[in-house]
């Protein structure tokens, strides 16, 4: 009876961390030895974007549908790159980012809603995260983990833990 217990534990313990374990996503094939991104990810048709690279030991060239082609010089980490003015809202557009003989991509936005704006007026870009790299830690996500994880192996206690068997001598 003690190896049932022992196993269902094990097993229950097994799936929450497996519930808990951040999964990788299956064919990505946008690993390089250089690090790219798009700033901010979402830009208004006509917009501005920062097209930053890090790692890169040769000139970057950089391409989308979106706006004419960009080369980072060596020894520099970032150009900038008008989008068209004619881009469709809502669209979703690829950004390739070529060093020496590697390729990666990466997504850009175009905002929508807003209408035109008259000549020579100011617009602020729109507040963007890291354009689709590596992010952080979420503090309610780990807690969450964390308390199913206790109590996984809180129950895993109660039930491994030697008991007494009842109106036997």
């Amino acid at each position: 009876m003690r190896a049932i217990r022992v196993a269902s534990a094990a097993l229950l313990t097994t799936a929450a961390l497996a519930l808990t374990t951040p999964t990788a996503v299956a064919g990505d094939e946008n690993i390089t030895s250089f690090g790219f991104r798009v700033t901010p990810s979402t830009v208004a048709a006509g917009g501005q974007v920062t097209l930053s690279v890090d790692g890169c030991e040769h000139a970057a060239k950089v391409t989308s549908g979106v706006f004419d082609d960009v080369t980072v010089p060596k020894g520099q980490k970032s150009a900038t790159a008008h989008v068209f003015p004619d881009a469709k809202p809502g669209a979703l557009y690829e950004v390739t980012f070529t060093c020496g003989p590697e390729s990666g991509t990466t997504d850009l936005t175009i905002a929508t809603g807003g209408g035109r704006q008259s000549p020579g007026t100011q617009t602020k870009g729109v507040k963007a995260g890291v354009g689709g790299s590596a992010g952080g830690f979420d503090a309610q996500h780990v807690a969450v983990g964390g308390v199913l994880i206790a109590g996984v192996l809180g129950t895993a206690y109660c039930w491994t833990r030697r008991r007494p068997d009842s109106g036997h001598s």
